[in-house]
């Protein structure tokens, strides 16, 4: 996502039973063979095709098959934009390797990418546009070729909001003009926030066992938190970005979208690292690590934990939620400062505009120096392509952010260089670095996102909808949302973040807190969400009652 940021024991376990009562476990509708493969985490997979009951193929088929029933058909999530035509052939080629001995937890997993991702094979990386329809990347991103190195099998790539949510103030997330509307697995006719909708959706919805996602400003987080999954968004310089249509070099990242913090700290291990074609990674291996190693249950022991409720906006359902993550937390050992205050949080909007728009310009003219097979080569071949193409590209939302970003200069420019420099002070050092200073911190807590809203393409996505994840992203620090349970119906995640490179504590911490609270539940396809209780939301009666007489009668 780009500029747009949208905008003891026994009581806690009474907390979380009236929380599963909220959004009870359904079974999805029935196109699988085996239901058990769905929603299965990568260790349970991992342990059947070990055990000789399930190999690769057999996934990819049985996936291919879901998608076909459930996304492309029946409550059409339309999450997926492309399945991979060699998935199959890689499976079988996984399934013969793993004869000649042990080999890593991902091996013959499938994995879907968000359509930003270079792969250097048939399929296309459009992000979504139809103007980078044409010839495919000639290489992987790193972040495919680490997955393929790790032995997951790249199962295809996911629907987005078009160019990552960067294109106009006016989009509506998971939108985009070749792929269409994502929509939310647990609600149909809710949002599945962006930008990378169609992988949270994908695995929310059981499409794959795990995914990848990319962030600038949210778009990891929001579509986590919105369709009940985990989702990581990593240190800026931990994963390559190198092969990954770009929006902003200060804050893009990819990160791994999962149903569990295991199965998205195994993806997290296989694509961190340093890469000669990313300089933002110089460091990472010094960091990157097996996350896996931080899953301690009793992670939240001794952790001092601040709740900065200035960011949870105004909902009592979403306050709710928090105040049983609070007792959570307490229950288990943590101690937790209540309205932490983060110093600036409020001062850098102008500054990201600023930034975002002139590296756009910038990345995204370097890349597309990278596709030589395309028809377009520059920002303003694509504002001319959208032009000529609007009624396909433009029947929604226009391109303002492309136009304006067209008229930035170069990276030289004082306004520019004014306006990271006051970026990387203000959200950094004196902003989450100092809140946790003063306060002797080891995370940030705050609810990752307001309930997912009613889609509105007419007028795109709304104003003023509460989110915490804009602090880290902007800072380029890393934060993970988990499922913490539901209002009206509707998931709501629990964001932790912290200081650079504090990965592994985060991964500790909101793995403890899921295991306390197992708040998430799969998803039913409701097609809208049900008046309470059978009753009429516009005349408060009863659903089942005569309808009252007209006027006059």
């Amino acid at each position: 996502m780009g500029i747009r940021v949208l905008g003891g024991c026994a009581v806690v376990l009474l907390a979380v039973s009236v929380i599963a009562l909220a959004a009870p476990p359904a079974s999805s509708p029935g196109s699988s063979t085996d239901q058990a493969i769905d929603y299965a985490s990568i260790t349970t997979l991992r342990d059947r095709i070990v055990r000789g009951q399930l190999d690769s193929q057999q996934l990819v088929g049985h996936f291919n098959r879901r998608i076909d029933a459930l996304d492309q058909s029946g409550p059409r999530v339309n999450s997926v934009l492309q399945l991979n035509p060699d998935a199959m052939k890689v499976a079988a080629q996984r399934d013969q390797q793993r004869k000649t001995g042990d080999h890593g937890l991902l091996w013959g997993i499938p994995v879907l990418l968000k359509a930003n991702i270079d792969t250097g094979d048939s399929m296309p990386t459009t992000a979504g546009s139809l103007a980078l329809l044409g010839a495919p990347a000639p290489h992987d991103a790193t972040v495919a070729a680490k997955l393929r190195e790790a032995g997951a099998v790249i199962l295809g790539k996911t629907n987005l909001s078009e160019w990552a949510n960067f294109r106009s103030t006016r989009a509506t997330s998971g939108w985009s003009g070749r792929g269409g509307l994502t929509r939310n697995p647990y609600v149909l006719d809710r949002t599945t926030c962006g930008s990378s909708s169609g992988s949270a959706a994908a695995v929310a919805a059981g499409f794959t066992t795990v995914a990848i996602g990319t962030e600038t400003n949210g778009s990891i987080i929001c579509p986590s938190a919105a369709n009940g999954v985990v989702g990581i968004k990593p240190t800026v310089g931990l994963v390559s970005r190198a092969g990954i249509v770009p929006i902003s070099s200060t804050q893009d990242t990819a990160g791994p979208i999962a149903r569990d913090v295991r199965d998205a700290a195994i993806v997290l291990s296989a694509i961190a690292g340093s890469d000669p074609r990313d300089p933002a990674t110089g460091d990472a291996d010094k960091h990157a690590t097996d996350y896996t190693k931080f899953l301690d249950a009793d992670a939240l022991k001794g952790k001092r934990i601040g709740v900065v409720r200035e960011l949870a906006g105004n909902d009592p359902g979403v306050d709710e939620l928090l105040d049983h993550a609070i007792a959570v937390l307490r229950a288990h050992g943590a101690t937790v400062i209540d309205n932490v205050k983060i110093p600036h949080v409020n001062d850098y909007g102008h500054a990201e505009t600023t930034v975002l728009l002139y590296e756009f310009k910038q990345g995204v003219n370097a890349y597309l120096a990278t596709r030589a097979g395309l028809k377009v080569h520059s920002l303003a071949d694509l504002i001319a392509f959208d032009k000529a193409h609007a009624a396909e590209e433009m029947p929604w939302f226009g391109q303002e952010l492309f136009v304006e970003a067209e008229a930035k200069g170069p990276l030289t420019d004082k306004a520019y260089q004014d306006a990271l420099a006051k970026l990387k002070k203000l959200a950094g050092p004196a902003g989450i670095d100092a809140a946790m200073d003063a306060k002797h911190l080891d995370a940030l807590l705050a609810p990752a996102q307001d309930p997912a809203w009613r889609i509105d393409l007419v007028t795109g996505d709304p104003g003023g909808t509460a989110s915490a994840y804009g602090p880290a992203a902007v800072a380029g620090y890393p934060s993970i949302t988990v499922p913490a349970g539901f209002v009206h119906g509707l998931p709501v995640g629990m964001l932790f973040f912290g200081r650079k490179w504090s990965e592994p504590g985060l991964i500790g911490i909101a793995y403890s807190f899921e295991q306390a609270t197992h708040a998430r539940r799969n998803p039913r396809f409701l097609a809208t969400l049900p008046a309470p209780a059978g009753i009429d939301p516009y005349t408060q009666k009863s659903s089942t009652s005569a309808r009252p007489a007209k006027p006059g009668n």
